[in-house]
């Protein structure tokens, strides 16, 4: 917990000296390779909105900013780095040439659902779009997915340590409950469009 205090208040800091770039910065890692939470960047950021010291609106904006880039950056290593490695390596790793044309299949029919649940899944969210790339998936059907999913994680984080306020102790206890809510509507959202496909295909 101290340790927790302790980063939280030197994130607080850091994000108050590097302002919207700082969040940018942040949420592009958080959203690439390098899985930094974003538990600890966007409520710290919306408590210098609660007090005055940020604009509310461009921490928002800041942060789905950086979380698109973060994305398209996997995307983009996807695309150019990881589909040619599996085509040429892919069999030592038992992963055949059929199986990525099922996997690009897969992404042109249910992409857009998988990119919008997988944004709002732990730890998956860093890597739905390492398989969208590989498949390329078509980009505007990615980007716009990707923006709903990390605008809604987004926006729930910020006002979570935006009406928070003074109370910045209670975070551990709601991003607990945040967590759990998400995998529950990404759950939701995966059945009800598996319900929606299935019904579809009987008539």
């Amino acid at each position: 917990m101290n340790l927790i205090s302790a980063l939280t208040a030197w994130l607080v800091n850091t994000i108050g000296r590097m302002g919207y770039t700082g969040i940018v910065s942040l949420m592009f890692l958080e959203s690439s390779f390098f899985p930094f939470p974003s538990e600890v960047v966007m409520p710290p950021a919306g408590y210098l909105a609660w007090k005055g010291e940020m604009s509310l609106t461009l921490v928002l904006i800041s942060g789905i900013a950086g979380s698109i880039l973060g994305a398209l950056f996997n995307y983009w290593i996807a695309v150019k780095l990881g589909r040619p490695f599996l085509l040429k390596y892919g069999k030592y790793f038992f992963i055949s040439p059929e199986s990525i044309q099922k996997a690009d299949d897969f992404f042109s029919k249910h992409g857009h659902i998988s990119t919008l649940v997988g944004r709002l899944l732990p730890v998956i969210r860093q890597y739905i779009s390492l398989p969208a790339g590989i498949a390329r998936m078509p980009m505007k059907t990615f980007l716009l997915f990707t923006t709903i999913g990390a605008g809604a994680w987004v926006v729930v984080l910020t006002f979570a340590g935006y009406l928070l306020g003074e109370h910045q102790e209670l975070l551990k206890e709601y991003l607990h409950v945040i967590t759990i809510a998400c995998v529950g509507l990404a759950v939701i959202l995966a059945g009800g469009y598996y319900f929606i496909n299935k019904r579809r295909k009987k008539s």
